[in-house]
């Protein structure tokens, strides 16, 4: 045990990110190291104070309703990731932050754990972002402008044909250059989304502290969060990447033949690790089972939409996926019973970035029915879907089951 106690100690004075213990009354009980560089504040000098000492003036009257109604339902939650929010250091001045709480309880009371983030560079690198795109708004519109004045000349001017062969060719460096920054605007944009990696760090750190048999439940409840972090994070660098693809015309359609039932059952035992407690996906395939589709694509959108109906659906709840095939058709539908769509929203629920208003705290880019719908358009299928809130979803696919024009020819 007095191994376990040092270790934790070690983590909680060692941490990268700072920690902050309130009592149930709102004052601070510790504080680690990190977390007093970030403030500003010698040992002891916080401790019995309130939060709202961290807090700017401007937000620190309306922070105390907002921590009594939190303390009378604590949970585990982020902050900062859909807002700005600012912490005061010692001498006032203030800097921007990312804050995750955790509650938990002992022998002396009920506790609130706040892990914090000094998000200041970051913020730095959004601006520098912000400026990258313009810098790239700014070059194509000067390429375009160059592209048009040198098509104009190439037209009046046939003698020039060396040099303006030399401008086309200068026209098309600076047109991969701006690819080139687009695609850096997408790594650096995608590397944005690595907050839930805070998440992982604050639940190794508290696995920790639960040491004895009994304490087993709660390892495994920080556990679930970790999983749940990377494969979130896993799914936004996803989503960035095919995004990536798509805007560089690297994604083709290329069917291939597929057995659909046996794909679409291996897909599903995939998924299953991703269902709430007492969710079931209810499988029913009618039709031929051979079928010419592009498999990767395919898995991409299945494992989208499926993944959709398991998150925005609670506990319990059934996930229904229907295929029906024949020589010339492909149609798929994916009903859940889950939060459905606002109807203000569904015209935009293929935009890119989107999500819907009733989406709440839910992981998301945005980006996944974008992305579903583009790959519905290069395998020459349509999309659709009908909704209602609190009722549920269903999404409908019809796809063209072709056999690829080289394999018919032969």
């Amino acid at each position: 045990m007095t191994r376990h106690i040092e270790m934790l100690d070690a983590l909680f004075k060692h941490a990268t990110e700072g920690i902050v213990v309130v009592n149930k009354g709102g004052e601070i009980v510790m504080m680690n190291p990190k977390a007093r560089e970030l403030f500003g504040y010698s040992d002891m000098e916080l401790v019995g104070k309130k939060i709202e000492t961290l807090i700017p003036q401007r937000f620190s009257k309306h922070h105390v309703s907002y921590r009594d109604e939190y303390l009378e339902a604590p949970r585990a939650r982020g902050m900062g990731h859909l807002m700005d929010l600012f912490a005061r250091r010692y001498d006032g001045s203030e800097f921007p932050v990312e804050v995750s709480l955790s509650p938990f309880k002992t022998s002396d009371g009920e506790f609130v754990v706040s892990f914090v983030i000094d998000i200041t560079e970051r913020k730095k690198q959004e601006n520098r972002i912000i400026e990258a795109n313009l810098e790239i708004q700014k070059l194509n519109a000067e390429l375009e402008e160059r592209v048009n004045l040198r098509t104009q000349e190439l037209a009046a001017a046939v003698r020039k044909v060396e040099e303006s062969q030399e401008e086309v060719i200068r026209a098309l460096k600076k047109e991969r250059e701006l690819n080139n920054m687009k695609s850096q605007f997408v790594t650096i944009a995608s590397h944005e989304f690595r907050t839930p990696l805070a998440t992982i760090l604050s639940s190794a750190s508290l696995i920790g502290r639960y040491a004895k048999t009994e304490e087993e439940e709660k390892r495994q409840k920080h556990v679930l969060r970790i999983k749940s972090a990377v494969t979130n994070l896993t799914e936004i660098l996803n989503d960035f990447l095919s995004i990536g693809k798509l805007e560089e015309g690297r994604v083709q359609s290329i069917p291939v033949s597929v057995e659909l039932e046996e794909f679409s059952s291996g897909l599903i035992e995939e998924i299953k690790g991703l269902c709430k407690e007492g969710q079931q996906i209810k499988f029913q395939y009618t039709g031929i089972s051979d079928v010419w589709l592009d498999k990767q694509l395919l898995r991409n959108v299945l494992f989208n939409l499926l993944s959709n109906a398991i998150k925005y659906s609670d506990a319990g709840k059934s996930i229904h996926f229907n295929i029906t095939s024949d020589q010339e058709l492909v149609a798929i539908e994916i009903r859940d019973e889950g939060i459905g769509i606002p109807g203000a929203d569904q015209a935009h629920i293929f935009e890119r970035f989107f999500r819907a208003h009733n989406a709440g705290n839910a992981q998301g880019t945005g980006l996944g029915l974008n992305i579903v719908q583009n790959y519905i358009d290069l395998m020459g299928g349509k999309v659709s879907f009908t909704s209602e809130v609190g009722v549920g979803s269903t999404f409908s696919i019809v796809l063209p089951n072709h056999l690829p024009e080289h394999i018919k020819n032969d």
